[in-house]
């Protein structure tokens, strides 16, 4: 794969797959905000539905329309009665057959609506309103210049429109048709909309330049949540700064920058929190900030060193930086564009009000008075995530049936102890020695965009379902202890990192290295070359490599430099190259073996627990008979059993 279409991938880098998370509950980082659309008006349900507005009786607008060469109107209207009644009935009603046991498709669908029926009823509102506008100010979008958009995309990653809606499938998830309807045309649509407000200053040239390309402040950051903690957090920083990193890794609730002792991607101007810039860029080398209040959370900042800005003419990256600045601009109208017709707009959320659902109880949403129904929006669901979806239910089946087999039940108390462990093990305890449970589901949900019942049974009841399938069958041995010891207390090497997914490229930077081998020539390497965005950024900077980290080949390489030593090309995984420059190595910690043996014993353990449940899940899986007719796949033990005698060669 080239390197650009690994800088698509990134860009496209979708949420796990729900079976993923089967095998362990999900640590969270920073919180993230949770956007709401919904006014406080009320309207009774009336008129057509507003799905077929927006769909053209289930064809999105735009160029997917064969009835239209423009945006249908909207006061297209859903099928209904006997039409609707037939286009259910020639839906498959199972979706999947998992060991002979159907999933409905009525399963699939309030599933669905329990994972993305928000998410995508404010797709169907955002989208409407975007129609609404058009029409009303007589402004089209027509299937050319959607297409002609699509081609401008993929031209811009330097790959052609089949390989672009290719990584969109394999990353997202997104068809081609979807692409159109629900991403270019309503993006298309809000330019015509924008007008003369996207055009760019030479001002906002400037700052995207300077944000780019500008200085930058190289910093380690501590985050909490309490304002008292972080003023005694500061002050025993300030009296020892030099363990300002251990402080971070201790104490910051940011698990990203604590794993590297407080260590963040360079602070640049016009990026992010403008508090943040104005503190980062006025301290000097070493300096520790005041506490800045940020949001709900409290930052403390110290300066390692001010870095120059990149050695790049303003003229030789002025069309990027224009595109660059055009989505910007384009994000920032597109909010004030949207505030301005959700506030002319009554709509009314019947999903998640109990009392309007009860009077509408076939009815997601209203808008301007005309209703978005609840099985239609179950169905562009499914469209949309339906195959994601069955995957979990398809796994969630497996787990259900192997605990039936044995006997086994997961009750809610098991549930809510599972949670209160996951918070007293990442969140610091509350005044009375309990685990902050109500926190910690506040920070879980948000990181992961989830309601608080899908992280229940969609993620915490899984876990605790293979754990019990588990049991007690996972020992520690002595060697086990002495490897963790080692891997903890022991000395790590200090690295610079070039990440890099070619190898004829890893060769030509390798030897670009060895030509000058210095740290300062390396840092440049890797900022220039490193595919991964976090060695890229901290200009080859990583966490210290420890002993028994689970990468054996960078390990043994690692402890056999000496400073200022460049390593040779590391393949650590499949088109996967690591090179490195070492640093020196840093000092075991002075603690002894039988002082931590316990800890080291109850965290082996846990480890170990969570590889015996992903192995235990993937052969449930691999011994299961699954069809699964949205996918339009099967799998069954006699066919894994004959692909791997093919693939070996045993053709019996």
């Amino acid at each position: 794969m080239s390197g650009k279409d690994s800088r698509v991938k990134r860009i496209f880098s979708r949420r796990s797959r729900w079976a993923v998370l089967f095998v362990a509950v999900a640590v969270v980082g920073a919180t993230v905000a949770v956007r709401s659309l919904w006014g406080p008006n009320a309207a009774r349900a009336g008129g057509p539905g507003i799905l077929g507005a927006i769909t053209g009786s289930r064809q999105a607008p735009g160029p997917t329309a064969t009835a239209a060469r423009t945006q249908p109107g909207p006061t297209t209207a859903t099928p209904s009665g006997a039409a609707a009644s037939s286009a259910r009935d020639e839906r498959p009603q199972v979706v999947a057959v998992v060991n002979r046991e159907p999933i409905t498709r009525d399963e699939l669908r309030k599933e669905c609506l329990r994972h993305y029926g928000e998410e995508v009823l404010e797709s169907i509102v955002n989208k409407y309103l975007i129609m609404e506008e058009c029409q009303r100010r007589g402004i089209t979008v027509t299937a050319e210049e959607v297409d002609a958009e699509i081609v401008r995309m993929a031209t811009r990653f330097g790959m052609p429109v089949e390989t672009w809606f290719k990584l969109l499938k394999e990353e997202r998830g997104i068809k081609p048709d979807q692409y159109k309807r629900d991403i270019i045309w309503p993006m298309l649509a809000l330019r015509k909309l924008a007008g003369d407000r996207l055009l760019i200053s030479q001002e906002e040239l400037r700052r995207e330049f300077e944000s780019r390309y500008g200085p930058a402040v190289k910093a380690r950051m501590i985050v909490v949540s309490k304002k008292e903690t972080a003023e005694a957090i500061r002050a025993e920083a300030v009296a020892n700064p030099d363990q300002f990193g251990e402080l971070a890794k201790k104490y910051s609730e940011d698990p990203a920058s604590a794993s590297l002792k407080g260590l963040v991607q360079p602070i640049r101007k016009h990026v992010g929190q403008k508090e943040i810039e104005e503190v980062a860029f006025a301290l000097k080398p070493g300096e520790i900030s005041q506490v800045i209040p940020i949001a709900n959370q409290f930052v403390i900042l110290k300066c390692e060193e001010h870095l120059p800005p990149a050695k790049v003419r303003f003229e030789d990256v002025k069309g990027e930086i224009e595109e660059l600045a055009k989505d910007s601009k384009m994000r920032a109208v597109a909010h004030e564009i949207f505030r301005d017709l959700q506030s002319r707009a009554e709509i009314v959320n019947v999903m998640n009000d109990p009392q309007k659902r009860a009077q509408m109880p076939d009815v997601a949403a209203l808008i301007n008075n005309r209703p978005v129904r609840l099985e239609d929006l179950g169905e562009m669901c499914i469209d949309r995530h339906g195959e994601e979806v069955l995957e979990n239910l398809i796994s969630r089946k497996l787990i259900e049936q192997a605990c039936r087999k044995r006997n086994i039940q997961v009750t809610e108390a098991d549930v809510d102890a599972e949670i209160e462990r996951a918070a007293r093990e990442n969140l610091p305890l509350l005044p009375d020695g309990r685990a902050d449970v109500q926190r910690w589901m506040q920070l879980v949900t948000q990181q992961q965009g989830i309601k608080p019942e899908v992280y229940r049974n969609s993620i915490v009841w899984p876990a605790v379902a293979l754990k019990k399938l588990v049991g007690d069958n996972v020992s520690v041995s002595q060697e086990d202890l002495q490897k963790a010891f080692e891997a903890n207390y022991g000395p790590r090497v200090r690295c610079r990192a070039i990440v890099l997914n070619n190898l004829r490229r890893a060769q030509q930077v390798w030897d670009k290295a060895r030509s000058n081998p210095t740290e300062e020539y390396f840092a440049d390497l890797a900022e220039e070359y490193s595919i991964d965005p976090a060695t890229r950024a901290l200009r080859g900077e990583i966490a210290p490599i420890q002993k028994h980290g689970g990468q054996p080949l960078l390990e043994q390489e690692a402890f056999s430099l000496k400073p200022g030593e460049i390593s040779g090309i590391i393949q650590v995984a499949p088109e996967t190259y690591v090179i490195l420059y070492c640093l020196g190595q840093t000092k075991p910690v002075d603690v002894d073996l039988a002082s931590v043996q316990e800890i080291l014993k109850e965290d082996l353990k846990a480890k170990k627990v969570r590889l015996a449940m992903a192995e235990l899940y993937e052969k449930i899986r691999s011994e299961a008979t699954i069809d699964n007719y949205l996918a339009g796949t099967t799998q069954s033990p006699n066919l894994n059993r004959a692909a791997q005698r093919a693939s070996s060669g045993d053709v019996r």
